[in-house]
């Protein structure tokens, strides 16, 4: 009996071994505040993604980061970003982000999802490009969309955020 539960608990793991399943680890994540000349990092990624790196476009991809993070180079301005004015750390503690689809282009993938930041979910785009297990992406958001206004004018809270992740075999 011991043995045909040994024989089925391995034949059952062998599809997920050969499933090109990976995990994503996040190497960095900055952005960048063009109208404030300002570029900084988050970090804490957590992910619940489940990564097809043998066809890619059935990925999902999920994560969070903390707020708590959150680095631009300035105590003071960091401080100021995770008070409840701005980011609102102790009510909103992570971001978080879920693809609803990727969709295969000539020189990479879109994922599209949800963003929720500060409590408020909307449609969020990212280009993302893959070279030796190594996943890069783009995407811009205005934060002024998540209730987030550090210029007056909407357009000049637009910020461009650059990932980069590395794919590893999952255990």
């Amino acid at each position: 009996m011991i043995k045909l539960r040994f024989t089925l608990l391995i034949l059952l793991s062998i599809p997920a071994f050969l499933s090109g399943q990976y995990v994503l680890k996040a190497n960095e994540i900055s952005f960048v505040f063009a109208s404030k000349n300002v570029s900084g990092s988050i970090s804490d990624f957590r992910s619940a993604s489940v990564i097809d790196q043998e066809d890619f476009t059935r990925s999902v991809l999920e994560g969070t980061v903390g707020v708590a993070t959150l680095k631009t180079g300035n105590f003071l301005r960091d401080w100021a970003l995770k008070s409840r004015k701005y980011f609102d750390e102790d009510e909103y503690p992570r971001i978080h982000f879920k693809s609803n689809s990727i969709t295969e282009l000539a020189e990479g993938y879109e994922v599209t999802g949800v963003l929720t930041l500060r409590g408020t979910s909307n449609p969020f785009k990212i280009l993302f490009k893959m070279v030796n297990g190594q996943l890069t992406g783009t995407a811009y958001l205005n934060t002024s969309d998540y209730g987030i206004n550090i210029k007056k004018e909407r357009e000049e809270n637009r910020v461009q955020v650059a990932f980069s992740f590395a794919l590893e075999p999952s255990n």
